[in-house]
């Protein structure tokens, strides 16, 4: 079965580029990721398929940067488009 958010490698680019003009529209305080976190950024890639997130650095002096983005991929089932610095870009065709 295939994956419904798959991407090809000309549409990672594309979104890498749309992603580029983005204003962050969620941010991830010293409080992480928890269910409202993930409720807003499942809400909001709904609404726009593609996001950035701003991560605040103090929680990516507690968790690694890592450990953060796979939190965010595996509860709202979107693909990381982009990660540089403190910003995450993700997006979804369809979430559940």
């Amino acid at each position: 079965m295939e994956d419904k958010n798959q991407i090809t490698k000309i549409e990672l680019e594309e979104l890498k580029r749309k992603a580029q003009t983005l204003k962050p529209l969620v941010r991830i305080g010293k409080n992480g990721i928890n269910e409202s976190v993930i409720t807003e950024i499942k809400k909001q890639v709904k609404k726009h398929k593609l996001i950035k997130i701003k991560v605040l650095k103090s929680l990516i002096d507690k968790e690694s940067k890592k450990e953060v983005i796979n939190k965010i991929i595996d509860n709202t089932g979107a693909v990381l488009i982009q990660a540089t610095g403190f910003t995450v870009c993700v997006y979804a065709k369809k979430i559940s």
